[in-house]
């Protein structure tokens, strides 16, 4: 079995759904040995989307994977008694419930740092543990609305647009992630070995995407507005259709690639422009110089616009379904999925990020049955006798 970096680091992953269960993913890809708290009815994560045979989501495969999956029922004083055990003998908490929801469970930071005081202890919600906000639901798709990000995805004048995504959830878990191995660092470096808190809200982690948004309204009274299929203030970047009905994205805005551009597509005249040699006149005509592009990549299929673009050293690519990315040979050369094997039939998931050369991540097993790892880590990890998990169990609280 490969070692992963986070070898002998103990995740408890608490919460449902995306964002906590995500970061856990991460960590327990790269070696983390990560258990998994569900209700004794499992994630609802579990029957999301698309499901297989068993009537398992496709998805929990992927994001359950490497987990040690077990069963509390933490509205039960001996499932929290047991999950404030596991916390104790734990470097890494991750929850994503209602900010009070793990206090009123008797299991907050300060109830654990007493048991644990070098526990990591990550706190993944909508709008983060304080300010006005905190109690409010916080789901992805209304937290990326907050955040600035909607307002600028979409066209203008239209509804805005959302990717068909959880994206919310997964930039936030990338946060989550991010600052739990800042926290781990700074314990490990320091003569306390202390953990500390990470509060990460979904709307604050989308809001860390919007670039120069911030300081332009500040600093210029600009609000940025949506701007469809371009972005504001660089020429030319857009997406243009083809003859045969696909979709290419290219991407000429440094002032020599520019140059190669118009010259690929025959348009010497704009390639030699003077005012178009730098991207503030290109901006200006922005409208003429995007009309060039459509017109020619309209008389052309997708697979001859982009070798033009090939040769002439221009950013191109066509807009992928899955389907596509199946059949690439550079998604196949670089590792992007990874079999597994469900009752017998193969599965395909994807590979987790970043490639790490010395000490790469990997699936060990996809994700697994409710409570699959219930008697192992209360035998291993708590030192249960088998008798006292057979009570538990007739009890109903695994």
């Amino acid at each position: 079995m490969a070692v992963g970096p986070l070898a002998g680091l103990r995740v408890l992953e608490m919460g449902q759904l995306l964002a906590g269960p995500f970061t856990g993913a991460i960590l327990g890809y790269f070696g983390a040995e990560v258990i998994k708290v569900e209700p004794p009815g499992g994630d609802p994560i579990r029957g999301w989307r698309v499901l297989d045979d068993e009537g398992t989501s496709f998805w929990w495969r992927s994001l359950g994977r490497n987990k040690k999956c077990i069963t509390l029922d933490l509205r039960e004083e001996q499932g929290r008694a047991l999950a404030s055990r596991l916390a104790a003998r734990a470097d890494v908490l991750i929850e994503n419930f209602s900010p009070g929801v793990m206090e009123r469970w008797g299991m907050g930071p300060e109830r654990m740092r007493e048991l644990n005081p070098g526990l990591v202890y990550a706190r993944i919600s909508g709008y983060g543990q304080d300010g006005p906000y905190a109690g409010r639901p916080g789901f992805a798709s209304v937290c990326e609305g907050l955040s600035g990000f909607r307002y600028l995805n979409g066209h203008p004048g239209e509804a805005p647009v959302r990717p068909n995504l959880s994206i919310g959830d997964t930039i936030a878990a990338l946060h989550a992630a991010l600052g739990i191995m800042m926290a781990l660092r700074a314990r490990d470096s320091s003569p306390e070995a202390t953990g500390q808190v990470i509060d990460v809200a979904l709307y604050e982690s989308m809001f860390n995407l919007m670039e120069a948004v911030v300081p332009e309204f500040s600093g210029a009274g600009v609000v940025r507005e949506p701007a469809g299929t371009t972005v504001t203030g660089i020429v030319p970047t857009n997406t243009y259709r083809c003859a045969d009905g696909r979709f290419v994205v290219i991407g000429g805005n440094g002032d020599s690639i520019f140059r190669r551009l118009m010259e690929g597509i025959g348009r010497t005249d704009l390639a030699t422009d003077p005012e178009l040699a730098g991207n503030a006149g290109r901006v200006r005509r922005e409208r003429e110089i995007d009309a060039a592009i459509a017109a020619w990549c309209t008389a052309r299929d997708c697979p001859e616009v982009l070798r033009q673009m090939e040769a002439s050293r221009v950013p191109a690519g066509p807009i992928y379904s899955v389907r596509d990315m199946f059949s690439d040979p550079h998604f196949r050369a670089r590792g992007l999925f990874e079999q597994v094997e469900i009752n017998g039939k193969p599965l395909e998931i994807p590979a987790l990020m970043p490639r790490l050369a010395g000490t790469p991540g990997s699936t060990q097993w996809p994700g697994g049955q409710v409570g699959s790892h219930t008697d192992e880590v209360l035998r291993e990890v708590l030192g249960l006798e088998a008798a006292e998990i057979a009570a538990l169990r007739a009890a109903g609280v695994v």
